[in-house]
């Protein structure tokens, strides 16, 4: 029976969404239906929040049932933006239609700002506060978040332009939450000795679009700790650690107890769970990101140290972090409690090494070399977050010039933000932004911060003059040179001085000599660098030399490269390049060739015309081959 009156219902309710003024006849049935039949109907999900809307207008029955705290809004919220419900209590009231309003206007103002900034960043004046329109938003920035997020989801090979500029957006907006949230753990007392909480801000910071969270990598830890406690009662099935409940900072004293407890520990992470020291790719960022030493289970000294302690400590045993030389270690004390303990007195657990522990003469062998009690010393919060930061730094300064920095620039961040009179990393910083700033696509704020950041160092360190002296200089050529451009380059096929320009914008190529992929996003009639760049490519030795049409190209492995038309060849089978900006000059991929975005089509009007000439004249001599 009621089976039947849900269909015979859901054949009037879509009427009821159409029609100005329902008849009386279908509203009748309608309304009386049983009021959770009726509820059941409106949260379907046959109907939009318009339809939702025009029934709740028909009479007072269907008003009271999609009144705006109630199910109804409820439900039509959660099917549009089901990743948002995550952010509400069971328990908390909500007015679901407001709710769905301003998130529906969080929306429109996000793809609004998303469509504006390829036409703001591609010209030559790019305003210095470019995210200010972001950061002055009404409304919750999660929703804003959330319209991001649905722009990177979209399906398909299209819309490349506003996925690429919100993923810049959005990784702005996280990383500036995130590092004040950092900022706000740093002002912590000395004794907060949340580890594993710092080093997951600095795992967030680097890895801003990935979804981590210190209740997840925390919900990962509790499992481990759960298979050691099963080990532990295989050992001792009276050991206290089993009696304790999650969230607790109890500690054991009896050192025997605490040896049982890391022998479960290199048990199961080493045994069971097969984690390992990465000694293969020692020197790779993913060994410092703690969700995925936990995914990967492998990492370096620190990170592996830091998982193994937080293991320890939840257990009850007090290991403390060392910030060893060349290798991080933990100690374990095996002196009494009270008593005066220099560094004998203690055990020191190598991590990386299966859990290994050693004696002090044992801990100089593996650097090779002899070391002062002092760097056996225990060391905070601040100090572990300052030695990670440092190997991120290091491994920062590794990219090639091809590259975006993105490592340094955030490394940089994050130890400036612990330490931000460091004068030596501020000029870094300064050389960094001058360096980047001097590309069209940044925006020309960075040569303003940079003076601000040299007038910084300035202050601090007064003799630094002649560095900072330099880099002021070049900065403001840099500014005066911003200023004497002019207008946009039009580059027409048709005009004479381009006829033995081959290829056009768009097109996916193969370099003859080094096999690698590429797109096309600009081109010269001849070559336009500079003599110390043709002499150190060696162009002289091409048989056409630097008078020849070059290429701007974005090439598979995340560089871009200025190739020379004769070392270039039509990909006979094109697949789309995986590289960062290619949204940047490109709105769609169509399976043979990129399509220019409108700023870039601007600048080569001619461009878009003959490579669909081209592409089919390439499929057409294939088809012909093949025949």
């Amino acid at each position: 029976m009621a089976a039947a009156a849900v269909d015979s219902a859901m054949e009037v309710v879509p009427a009821l969404a159409e029609e100005a003024a329902p008849d009386t006849a279908g509203l009748s049935c309608l309304v009386n239906l049983p009021g959770e039949v009726l509820e059941y109907i409106l949260c379907s999900g046959s109907l939009t929040a318009a339809d939702i809307g025009r029934v709740s207008s028909t009479c007072r029955r269907l008003r009271e049932l999609c009144q705006s705290s109630g199910k109804v809004w409820k439900e039509q919220f959660r099917v549009r933006w089901p990743s948002l419900m995550k952010h509400y209590s069971p328990t908390d009231y909500v007015n679901w239609l407001e709710e769905y309003k301003v998130r529906q206007k969080a929306g429109l103002e996000a793809r609004k700002i998303v469509a504006s900034f390829s036409k703001r960043f591609f010209s030559e004046h790019v305003p210095c506060n470019g995210f200010s329109d972001i950061e002055n938003l009404e409304g919750p920035e999660i929703f804003f978040e959330d319209e991001l997020v649905c722009i990177l989801n979209m399906e398909g090979r299209k819309a490349l332009t506003w996925k690429y500029y919100a993923k810049k957006i959005l990784y702005y907006l996280r990383q500036q939450k995130i590092l004040n949230n950092l900022k706000a753990f740093l002002q912590q007392p000395d004794d907060y000795e949340s580890y594993l909480e710092g080093a997951v801000y600095i795992d967030q910071y680097c890895n801003p679009l990935s979804d981590i969270s210190l209740k997840d990598i925390q919900a990962q830890i509790d499992s481990i700790v759960e298979l050691v406690c099963k080990t532990l009662r295989g050992i001792n099935s009276r050991h206290p650690s089993l009696a304790f409940k999650a969230g607790e900072s109890s500690m054991i004293m009896e050192i025997e107890l605490q040896s049982q407890v890391l022998d479960a520990i290199n048990y199961v992470l080493y045994d069971q769970l097969k984690f390992k020291g990465n000694r293969m790719d020692y020197y790779n960022a993913l060994n410092l990101y703690m969700h995925q030493v936990l995914i990967r289970r492998t990492g370096i000294p620190i990170s592996m140290s830091l998982l193994y302690l937080t293991i320890a400590r939840q257990l009850g045993v007090p290991l403390e972090p060392v910030n060893f030389p060349s290798h991080f270690l933990l100690r374990w004390c095996q002196g009494a409690e009270g008593a005066t303990l220099d560094i004998f007195d203690y055990i020191y657990i190598d991590a990386f090494g299966k859990g290994k522990q050693l004696t002090v003469k044992e801990c100089e062998y593996l650097i090779g070399q002899h070391v002062t009690a002092a760097l056996y010393g225990v060391v905070n919060v601040k100090k572990v977050l300052q030695r990670m930061v440092g190997n991120l730094l290091s491994l920062g300064k590794r990219e090639g010039i091809d590259q975006s920095y993105q490592l340094l620039r955030d490394s940089l961040d994050l130890y400036l933000a612990m330490y931000p009179d460091q004068v030596q990393l501020l000029l870094l910083q300064a050389r960094l932004y001058f360096h980047l700033g001097i590309w069209p696509e940044k925006s020309f704020c960075l040569v303003l911060k940079v003076l601000d950041i040299l007038q910084h160092i300035q202050t601090l360190d007064p003799g630094q003059h002649g560095a900072v002296g330099y880099l002021v200089q070049h900065t403001l050529e840099h500014i005066e040179r911003k200023k004497e451009e002019v207008g946009v380059e039009v580059k027409l096929r048709s005009d004479e001085k381009h006829r033995d320009v081959c290829y056009s914008i768009g097109l996916i190529m193969k370099h003859k000599r080094y096999g690698y992929n590429c797109v096309i996003y600009g081109w010269d009639p001849t070559c336009m660098m500079g003599h110390e760049w043709i002499r150190n490519m060696n162009v002289h030795s091409l048989p056409h030399g630097h008078h020849q049409p070059f290429y701007n190209v974005l090439v598979e492995d995340g560089s871009c490269r200025y190739a020379a038309q004769e070392n270039l060849e039509y990909n006979v089978e094109p697949q789309e390049i995986s590289h960062p900006d290619v949204g940047r000059y490109f709105s769609e991929f169509t399976g043979t060739h990129y399509i220019p975005n409108a700023e870039l089509e601007v600048r080569y009007p001619e461009d878009l015309e003959f490579v669909y000439e081209t592409v089919q004249n390439i499929y057409s001599a294939k088809k012909e081959n093949i025949e």
